[in-house]
């Protein structure tokens, strides 16, 4: 099997660097690899030339040229799920301390530092009503993404004994499978918001939904309400969250994106991009990432692509060679590819081919080698982005 260059970027757990075992060659500054594991990092996927994939440990993928990537046959893949967890108990815990004006008790109690036990004692039970808080139970709670993260933030709202109401454009079944029946499933946003004390956002991050978060939405919650933000910061329009916050349309602001204009305030609640920071979830995020990553390079697999559809095939022992064809997805290319091998008599024991209305993926597999002029004759045609042969030697013995 050959050995594929990987470039490590930030700092990927360890459990997830020794799933690379002997056949890939790993380094944090390889400057042209085949494969990359990201965190945080920018990949303009343009710089490196004989790049294949990209696997980021984590769900969001804007700190990649995910386009341009396209355009090249460049696989993007994420790890939904794998941090989910993680976030939603950080939401929660966010949405007490806003609640029960916990960050401002700490500080104050750090306050009164050099002072006497019987002043601490004065000091507290003349001054602790200024931060009476509020009860979560019996205050709705909305949500805005019902992916992985959003499904597990609604479902615990629901064991708080609060309302919940969300709304997803586009839902996965298998995420709202996992939805409690208690969770009221909003016709629109607006229905969402108009009803939130406590609205929270988990929807992913794209060019059209920056700045989604605008004073026309504020305008349409409750008096007093809390807006959390643990998904991206661009969602959130912040000069249109400051007037709220000063109108007093907004309680506070809780968010894992400070900015500049945040910092400031004193409604703002903001974490240092903690989301995802537990051992559990960064473990799970590696290990996921290179499971994908790994899988789409030693067999042409791909699960959980941001770019590519999904497809998996297991290659059966008869199989020699696996022929990818990244291709523009219109039709007849399946009988192009099937008419350029049988003309040159190689038989194909196997052919699967998978569309997301962009890509057209196939992978070919086939009893014998392909020689490399057949292979540049496929990749010639104007409509085929990339191909790729990988060669099973210890399927035949050799």
């Amino acid at each position: 099997m050959s050995q594929y260059r990987i470039r490590i970027l930030n700092n990927i757990a360890r459990e997830g660097r020794d799933l690379l075992g002997k056949n890939y060659i790993v380094s944090a500054d390889e400057p042209d690899p085949e494969g990359i594991v990201v965190r945080s990092s920018q990949v303009d996927t343009d710089d490196y030339p004989s790049l294949l994939a990209v696997a980021r440990a984590g769900a969001g993928v804007n700190n990649i040229s995910v386009g341009k990537a396209t355009d090249r046959g460049i696989c993007v893949f994420n790890t939904p799920g794998a941090n989910a967890n993680a976030v939603a108990e950080l939401v929660f815990v966010m949405i007490g301390i806003s609640a029960r004006n916990i960050n401002l008790a700490i500080n104050f109690c750090r306050d009164l530092t050099g002072l006497t036990d019987a002043e601490v004692a004065e000091r507290v039970e003349g001054q602790k009503a200024a931060f009476r808080g509020f009860e979560l139970a019996g205050k709705t709670l909305g949500v805005l993404g019902l992916g992985k993260i959003g499904v597990r933030v609604a479902n615990s709202g629901i064991t708080r004994q609060m309302p919940v109401t969300g709304f997803d454009p586009f839902p996965a079944l298998e995420n709202i499978h996992q939805l409690s029946p208690e969770v009221h499933l909003a016709g629109s946003w607006r229905e969402v918001v108009e009803q939130a004390n406590i609205l929270t956002l988990h929807m992913p991050f794209s060019k059209k939904l920056h700045g989604v978060i605008n004073r026309d939405v504020l305008k349409r919650l409750p008096r007093s309400a809390i807006l959390v933000n643990y998904a991206r910061g661009p969602l959130v329009d912040d000069a249109a969250v400051l007037d709220a916050l000063d109108s007093g349309r907004l309680a506070s602001y809780v968010t894992d994106f400070p900015t500049a204009a945040m910092l400031s305030h004193p409604k703002v609640i903001a974490s240092p991009h903690l989301g995802a920071s537990t051992e559990e979830s960064e473990e799970q995020c590696a290990c996921m990432a290179v499971r994908e990553l790994r899988a789409y390079l030693e067999y042409g697999t791909v699960t959980h692509s941001v770019n590519f559809p999904t497809i998996e095939s297991i290659p059966s022992d008869e199989v020699h060679t696996r022929l990818i064809m990244i291709n523009r997805d219109i039709p007849g290319m399946i009988g192009f590819a099937s008419q350029k091998l049988g003309a040159n008599g190689i038989n194909i024991s196997s052919y699967l081919n998978e569309s997301n209305g962009t890509i057209g993926y196939n992978i070919i597999d086939l009893e014998s080698p392909v020689p490399d002029d057949i292979v540049e004759g496929i990749t010639a045609h104007k409509d085929v982005i990339r191909t790729r042969t990988i060669v099973f030697t210890y399927n035949n013995g050799n």
